[in-house]
């Protein structure tokens, strides 16, 4: 057989076993040379007239061990839809089209829903067993509703916890265990009570948002105070001006170059689940800082870089925009222009008179776009108000 021809199916089973697969699941399995799964899939099926391979943890030990048997027929047997949140989506990435076919069973989310009657499309769809909690926070909203599979039941009682301590502990939690099977269990809690010592894996949680917690907002420019900072922080308004004008779409990559706080980067990853981003920092305090920032928010998917602008930006993937924050100088945006590809969206912004006149000379020679935003808040001034202004924030911004 061919490499390429098809050799793999991966088949999606419950905890129902066997009864509920497909006609074609069964007649792979029956003609498998080999069968791949968790040591809890493999427990749900009859003996099988091939050899079976417990999959190993983590879960990235048992792709060598399956790629050996490239070219004869084997199953690999994943939870419920195995492209949702499932492990048909990591073997697909070592696989060419073609060499596989797969046969989904009704995902969890799937048949949690019809538990709750809960409509899907308006429900949002996390999978924590390997993830941290905090991805849920940009979630946390009254009335949201979320449906997450988590690791164990100790990660269950974790998230009853964590949703106590952002100030949603009045949410209603259910614990669905083992659904579809025989030993299927829904039980219901507020977060702040969860207390259930013996919930079983497999284990997903359907969370009703409700508390006093503060919800994220969902446009750019969130309040300031959601980043701790030293005061190397791009202030509200003007994250709001750079991020439209940076103008995130799905799957690209930022660089944010002289992060301080890291806020651009994390709302740039905050604006769509696909979006990548890499931090460049020299101070160690404020790169963890930053780190932490980000984790904070649930969008642990930052990657931070500490090194000094532009020599630790060599030999990097080209992004799509890049935004600098901090470090403005002739020497970083003569290395800019040299190493990325025409099209790149490039942001700067500047405070200091040497800055400022750094970009509006870039701007002469290069063109694009240059703004300059004064500020002024209204302060006490004796029995009345007056404004106080801001340093001024003049802004280059350029499509190479």
């Amino acid at each position: 057989m061919d490499e390429r021809e098809t050799w793999l199916t991966i088949v999606g089973i419950g905890e129902d076993g066997p009864a509920g697969l497909s006609a074609a699941s069964r007649a792979a399995l029956e003609s498998a040379e080999r069968v791949f799964g968790a040591p809890r899939h493999l427990a749900l099926l009859p003996p099988l007239a091939c050899p079976v391979e417990p999959w190993p943890v983590p879960f990235a030990d048992g792709v060598p061990a399956l790629l050996a048997h490239r070219g004869r027929r084997v199953v690999m047997l994943a939870s419920g839809d195995p492209f949702w949140f499932g492990a048909g989506g990591t073997l697909a990435r070592h696989l060419s089209p073609g060499e596989w076919i797969a046969d989904p069973a009704p995902s969890t989310f799937a048949i949690a829903a019809a538990r709750l009657g809960w409509r899907l499309e308006h429900t949002t769809c996390l999978g924590l067993h390997a993830a941290p909690l905090t991805r849920l926070r940009p979630h946390l909203s009254t009335g949201a509703r979320l449906l997450v599979l988590v690791r164990d039941g100790d990660a269950a009682l974790k998230t009853g916890r964590y949703l106590a301590e952002q100030g949603f502990g009045a949410s209603s939690v259910t614990v669905l265990e083992a659904l579809g099977g025989a030993h299927e269990r829904i039980r219901h809690a507020e977060a702040a009570d969860l207390a259930f010592h013996d919930i079983a894996h497999p284990v997903a949680l359907a969370i009703r948002v409700a508390g006093d917690g503060a919800a994220m907002p969902c446009v750019s420019g969130i309040a300031d105070s959601w980043f701790d900072h030293d005061g190397q922080l791009t202030r509200r308004v003007a994250r709001a001006v750079t991020l439209s004008t940076l103008a995130p779409r799905a799957g690209e990559t930022l660089w944010d170059i002289g992060a301080g706080s890291g806020s651009i980067a994390i709302e740039w990853l905050l604006s769509h689940p696909s979006t990548h981003a890499i931090a460049f920092e020299r101070d160690a305090a404020r790169a963890a800082r930053a780190r932490a920032n980000a984790a904070r928010l649930g969008v642990d998917r930052l990657a931070l870089v500490e090194g000094e602008a532009p020599a630790i930006l060599q030999g990097r993937a080209a992004p799509d925009a890049v935004f600098i924050g901090g470090g403005l100088s002739k020497a970083l945006l003569d290395g800019l222009s040299a190493m990325l590809p025409a099209g790149t969206r490039l942001v700067a912004n500047a405070v200091t008179l040497e800055s400022e006149a750094l970009l509006a000379d870039w701007h002469a020679r290069r063109g694009g776009e240059l703004l300059r935003l004064d500020l002024s808040h209204a302060v006490p001034l004796g029995s009345r108000r007056g404004w106080r202004g801001a340093y001024p924030l003049v802004q280059w911004s350029v499509i190479l």
